[in-house]
């Protein structure tokens, strides 16, 4: 079983993510300077750590330089061959 992920926290209180109840797919919205750059960082990376592919779409490039070439996965690789990519 994975450590919780923290994603929020105040002067009180402290908000884990059990990664063993996190869903495929997901969502963060709000208004502007409300954290969701930092709340998608904090996600990705630690799913990444547990070694969960992520997938980011980021419209601004807000996440330019948190993300390196993708590798090591044979039908990944096999399907690049394939269309000569």
């Amino acid at each position: 079983m994975s450590n919780p992920i923290l994603v929020a926290k105040n002067s009180t209180q402290e908000i884990f993510l059990l990664p063993q109840m996190a869903n495929r797919h997901g969502l963060i919205t709000g208004a502007t300077g409300t954290g969701k750059t930092v709340s998608l960082q904090t996600l990705a990376e630690s799913f990444s750590s547990m070694g969960v592919p992520v997938f980011l779409s980021d419209i601004k490039g807000d996440l330019s330089g948190l993300a390196k070439t993708g590798g090591g996965n044979a039908k990944v690789d096999a399907r690049v061959e394939l269309l000569k990519l």
